[in-house]
């Protein structure tokens, strides 16, 4: 069998908690209690359709005390009506039950959808860094998924197969006990078989999930960093992770139907041994008198009713259990500790910026478990000081610049706003002082002056109209419909690259940081508004600490400071000035990048 993923890797990133048995059964109790009167019907419908589902077996017995007592036609033929009459109705019972049923089952699940998001974009950037995106997607997306199939397909089959059993034996007891213990003949056997199902197929399902989340995690890792994996020449050690982890939860996924198989083997034989004990015991009893043979009829056909739901339960189980693994890591992220504070969110406005000091001291860093990524950084931002980044491919600007925003914990080192290390300050604390603009910005669905207000719900439309126009959007906001009511992203207005980095730009305004981190925010190369994008840049950051990854040299040149990266490390650091004095690195790039043949090629190439 392959190898199981590296558990040793899997610790290491310390995976989002997953919630003990009893933490999900109180979960869905306290769910289930806020929803009482939908709650209700649901059970008393489903208790309602199991019943119904008795009254044929019953009626049929009765019928064959008849026929052997030679009773008329008209009590045959109102047997024959009661016994429809009683299948159309539990058919009504049973489909009014399931889709009540899955109703409130989908209102749970929404209402534990909501809370997971709430926790999941409120988790502090390092602990998602460190437990990998892949976990986080595959609770989101793969368990929402297995949770919500069974919530709406084999959820109500499954509780009423359970409530059937219940049912159907009480009512095995009503007709005589003696045929009551006859059918408890199969129970140790049923038990017995249950156990050994479930001491095995609930630690292959929680490892199943893990598995899922590993391979996720495996392909979010490889996509996030691909330019560094191409840097770096590992294109196929990527894809030999990637393969491993499939195969390791393809391994699993067919031992947990080996497992199930064999389960189904052990339930036939309980089968078998309980309708044998059924049969000799109504005989027996037949025999003496001592019930009638529409009774054994009837008891016979009472556990052979059993066949059905006992099946169903085989064949739900397995998502069922799957289900529960998934609810399991669903209620495990909202048992995080609220990361909201009581401190006031919104900035005190526009125009008002308090620089600050970051530094940024890094011995090591790397990704899970790939290779050094930066080795001996140290690098110090004055406050107020613009310093920018350049460097190759590959060179690990773009994981300077998460360390120093606080979205990457680094493995070794530590980031200090202030002299106060980022751990120290608290996620909110540090979004507020420390903002990150990529090259990559979204458009929120909603209208323009929503989307602003993101930044800072209190802002006036005054003050989001000044932001607008600070980071030069005037002339399109002008253009639009409604102006600040337009309704953009999704399903609106379609703003273009250089619009929606304008209007992240002026979000940064409106959030006024201590601290700005630009990973290559005006990357617009060859485009008729670069130009523009870089004076919105440095209108959006005068007067805060900035830090820029450069996309273009032009960029560098204007900054304060320009440090140049090769390999993890950084080699050169100084004025622009200063740096072509040198004739290092940085010159021969600023070379290569001012010669009109090559202008718009070199000195400018994406990052990791």
């Amino acid at each position: 069998m392959t190898d199981q993923p590296n558990l040793t890797d899997v610790q290491s990133r310390q995976l989002l908690p997953i919630a003990t048995g009893r933490q999900t059964w109180a979960a869905l109790r306290a769910e289930f209690a806020a929803l009482p009167g939908l709650s209700t019907v649901a059970a008393v419908l489903l208790v309602a359709a199991a019943a119904t589902g008795l009254v044929a077996p019953w009626v049929l017995g009765r019928l064959v005390d008849d026929v052997m007592a030679r009773s008329g036609t008209s009590a045959i033929v109102t047997w024959a009506v009661v016994i429809a009459g009683a299948a159309v109705l539990a058919g009504l019972l049973t489909a009014a039950g399931a889709a009540v049923t899955a109703r409130l089952g989908e209102t749970v699940l929404a209402r534990l959808r909501e809370r997971v998001l709430d926790r999941a974009l409120h988790l502090p950037s390092a602990t998602l860094e460190r437990a990998g995106t892949g976990d986080l997607v595959a609770r989101a997306g793969d368990d929402v998924a297995v949770v919500t199939n069974v919530i709406t397909t084999s959820g109500p089959t499954f509780l009423g197969a359970i409530l059937s059993i219940v049912l159907t034996a009480v009512g095995l007891f009503a007709l005589d006990w003696r045929l009551g213990l006859a059918g408890l003949v199969a129970t140790p056997a049923y038990a017995l078989a249950l156990r050994w199902y479930l001491k095995r197929s609930v630690s292959y399902y929680a490892r199943e999930r893990v598995a899922t989340g590993e391979r996720t995690q495996a392909m979010a890792g490889a996509l996030r960093g691909a330019p560094a994996v191409r840097a770096y020449r590992m294109e196929d050690a990527q894809v030999a992770g990637i393969a491993q982890r499939s195969v390791a939860a393809r391994d699993l996924s067919l031992e947990i139907f080996n497992l199930h198989t064999r389960f189904g083997m052990r339930v036939n034989r309980s089968e078998f041994v309980g309708l044998a004990a059924v049969l000799v015991a109504g005989f027996l009893l037949v025999s003496d008198d001592l019930v009638t043979v529409g009774a054994a009829t009837t008891a016979a056909l009472y556990f052979h009713r059993l066949f059905n739901p006992i099946g169903l339960l085989l064949l739900q189980s397995d998502a069922v259990l799957q289900a529960g693994a998934s609810l399991a890591r669903l209620i495990g992220i909202t048992t995080l500790p609220d990361s909201t504070s009581d401190e006031p969110s919104g900035p005190a406005g526009p125009g008002t910026p308090q620089p600050a000091g970051l530094e940024v001291v890094v011995a090591e860093h790397r990704y899970d478990d790939g290779p050094v990524v930066l080795r001996d950084v140290t690098l110090r931002l004055a406050p107020g000081e613009r310093v920018a980044l350049v460097g190759a491919s590959g060179a690990g600007k773009s994981t300077l610049a998460g360390l120093a925003a606080g979205t990457i914990a680094p493995t070794r080192g530590a980031v200090r706003l202030r002299g106060v290390p980022l751990t120290e300050l608290g996620e909110h604390r540090v979004r507020r002082e420390i903002a990150l603009i990529s090259q990559e910005v979204h458009v929120f669905a909603g209208t323009l002056a929503e989307d602003l207000r993101l930044a800072n719900p209190d802002a006036t439309d005054a003050e989001l109209t000044a932001a607008l126009d600070l980071v030069g959007a005037t002339d399109w906001l002008r253009t639009l419909p409604d102006g600040l009511a337009t309704w953009v992203g999704e399903g609106g207005r379609q703003l273009t690259a250089a619009q929606a980095q304008q209007l992240a730009l002026a979000r940064l305004v409106l959030a006024d940081p201590a601290v700005a981190v630009l990973d290559e925010a005006t990357a617009e190369a060859g485009s008729a508004g670069a130009r523009d994008l870089d004076l919105a840049a440095t209108a959006a950051t005068a007067g805060r600490t900035t830090l820029i990854v450069a996309h273009r040299l032009s960029q560098a040149a204007t900054a304060d400071r320009i440090v140049v990266m090769e390999h993890g490390q950084i080699v050169e650091q100084g004025t622009h000035d200063q740096l072509l004095a040198a004739g290092g690195g940085y010159s021969r790039l600023w070379r290569s990048w001012s010669t009109p043949a090559l202008a718009g090629t070199a000195g400018h190439p994406s990052e990791e």
